[in-house]
């Protein structure tokens, strides 16, 4: 990485294709295989974008897997907004009162809540976006989303306490 941070397009592109074999091969382990390819390169643009932040000091690997391990992250929470949607409308339920009570009150939870606090808690803990897009979508910025999120969920967890009939 240090030769091709300098300038070496040989050298790097050898890297890329090495990178390439690691990378298929920790998100085998990780993810179903329809997903690899995906995650394989968008942990290499990711790379590429970022190439300028590693400081060859330091060991290359630890670098490397943080990046991959949060494109493993982001590629879990795709497939898992993905799923959702792609769920038939006849799925069949055998009992949905306790789900239908469950929402009613996680609605009136959420309502005692400023509006900052439950938009991003609502984004992040139950559909699963990352800090940063939930950042994109709410226009907070991302230490602002983790803020809100840290109060509104110790204030949410005020109101359980105090209420005696939620479980």
């Amino acid at each position: 990485m240090a030769a091709a941070q300098a300038g070496n397009g040989g050298v790097y592109r050898r890297l890329l294709s090495e990178l390439t074999i690691w990378l298929r091969r920790y998100f085998s382990r990780r993810m179903p295989p329809a997903v690899v390819d995906d995650a394989v390169q968008e942990t290499l643009m990711a790379v590429h974008r970022r190439r300028h932040t590693y400081d060859p000091r330091q060991p290359f690997l630890p670098w490397l897997a943080a990046i991959a391990r949060r494109k493993w992250v982001d590629q879990l929470r795709a497939l898992e907004r993905h799923a959702a949607a792609d769920l038939p409308d006849t799925v069949a339920v055998s009992d949905h009162e306790s789900a239908v009570v469950s929402a009613s009150v996680l609605t009136g939870l959420m309502s005692e809540l400023r509006p900052a606090q439950a938009s991003v808690i609502e984004l992040v803990k139950l559909r699963g976006y990352s800090l940063e897009e939930a950042s994109r979508e709410t226009g907070q910025s991302i230490s602002a989303v983790k803020v809100n999120i840290h109060r509104g969920l110790a204030r949410l967890t005020a109101l359980i306490v105090k209420t005696p009939d939620v479980e």
